[in-house]
């Protein structure tokens, strides 16, 4: 582990402890029943229309599926709940499904992801993309090689870590890997503008601040939508869609004080 992680996850630990004790209690942004309370943006199409049913609600789980595409054809999706949020606590528990979609993109291979901070559906022009956001990025393992969970990924962002300032666009978390299809559970403590922890089955696995506007890994989208240095510090929460089928059991919220309360 680099020294600037170290110094983050030490920062951010005394944060998530501080929250250990609250009861505040979570609210479903899933109900188990529908996708009431979610808007889907797929690359290709206008928002609100998922022509091949690619979110949908099997046996209870939020399912992410590829039944009817002939190819995938870099029609990467995003299902958007109704609300920004800008201090809480995000647990979303899933597991990764079946087959890849045929022509899906090799890294895509058991990877999705949820989005914070996040632009608009409404923002986002038909043939984006990638929201402008901060991903925590899920990876599963192929048996092999080790493929951390929880990454950080920065789809038209930055981040900075122990005060240095991070351009590349992914960032391993300290995560085990997780070869077969059991449940992982992710909780993301998001703090505004000041911070975001990622927690993988209860352990930090990754610490961040001060998420803003900048870079690229991003195409199609509106100029005005990319305000490169507007700091981060609300946005909307999206599950990703990336070419892997995967199911969630649960996407649950709580508030959390700003950082400094």
């Amino acid at each position: 582990m680099t020294h600037w992680l170290r110094v983050a996850l030490v920062v951010s630990l005394v944060g998530v402890g501080a929250c250990a004790g609250r009861s505040d209690p979570w609210t479903p942004l899933f109900d188990g029943r529908s996708l009431e309370g979610w808007t889907v943006k797929i690359r290709g199409s206008d928002v609100g229309e998922d022509p091949y049913g690619t979110f949908r609600v099997e046996d209870g789980l939020l399912t992410v599926g590829y039944d009817a595409y002939d190819a995938f054809g870099e029609r990467f999706g995003h299902l958007f709940y109704v609300e920004p949020y800008a201090n809480y606590q995000l647990r979303v528990v899933y597991r990764f499904v079946g087959s890849q979609a045929t022509d899906g993109p090799e890294w895509a291979f058991k990877n999705s992801g949820v989005m914070v901070h996040a632009q608009s559906p409404e923002s986002m022009l038909p043939d984006q993309d990638f929201p402008i956001s901060i991903e925590a990025q899920f990876l599963g393992g192929n048996g092999t090689d080790d493929r951390p969970t929880a990454n950080l990924c920065t789809p038209g962002t930055h981040v900075e870590m122990a005060g240095v300032l991070i351009e590349g666009h992914c960032v391993s978390s300290t995560s085990k890997t997780i070869h077969d299809d059991s449940w992982v559970t992710v909780d993301l403590f998001v703090r505004g503008h000041s911070s975001i922890v990622h927690v993988v089955d209860g352990d930090t696995v990754l610490a961040y601040e001060h998420p803003v506007v900048g870079g690229g890994v991003v195409s199609g989208f509106d100029p005005a939508a990319k305000q490169d240095g507007t700091a981060l510090a609300q946005g909307y929460i999206a599950l990703q869609s990336e070419s892997h089928p995967i199911q969630f059991r649960e996407v649950l919220i709580r508030p959390l004080p700003p950082s400094g309360e």
